[in-house]
């Protein structure tokens, strides 16, 4: 029997790159300072890289699905001088309340929901038990911890804010 693999699942705006809102271009991209070689050390020490990120600038209007994918491409590409890669991008389109036509769903793979880990977990053989969620808001430590990951959160993007308001109602 082979063992499952363990992953470490990271939010993209804010953890890996600057949090801009709505990012969808790939002029405004820019990584966090580490970030590609903090990526390159999880896959060096033997763990799957994977985001999982919330864009409901699809569900709104502001850009589509093709905008999420080629910044994703680009994301790549820069990794690539790095010598690294993500090994898996997804992404929620909907909005419960905000989104427009098909996207305007309360869904399950929206985080706080477990849905992107939990269908990630699956196509990649992954052991939620042994695996972690990096995140900078509520929502990316209670998707984690719903799919039974280690959810970790960082100080980077709302990570702060996060943190003071956490601390503030005793989480």
């Amino acid at each position: 029997m082979v063992d499952k693999r363990r992953a470490v699942f990271l939010d993209r705006d804010g953890t890996i790159n600057v949090e801009k809102n709505f990012l969808h271009k790939i002029a405004d991209f820019e990584f966090i300072p580490g970030a590609q070689e903090a990526i390159k050390l999880l896959k060096d020490a033997g763990f799957l890289v994977i985001v999982v990120s919330n864009q409901a600038g699809i569900a709104r209007g502001y850009f589509d699905e093709s905008a999420v994918e080629q910044l994703h491409q680009h994301i790549q590409a820069e990794l690539a001088v790095y010598g690294t890669s993500i090994d898996a991008f997804y992404f929620c389109p909907h909005h419960p309340d905000e989104g427009l036509g098909e996207y305007k769903v309360a869904c399950d793979c929206r985080k706080g929901n477990p849905g992107m880990l939990l269908r990630a977990a699956r196509e990649h053989d992954v052991d939620l038990e042994r695996s972690f969620m990096v995140g900078d808001k509520l929502a990316d430590i209670e998707a984690g911890q719903r799919a039974g990951c280690h959810s970790l959160l960082v100080l980077t993007g709302y990570g702060e804010k996060t943190a003071l308001k956490t601390a503030a109602v005793g989480v």
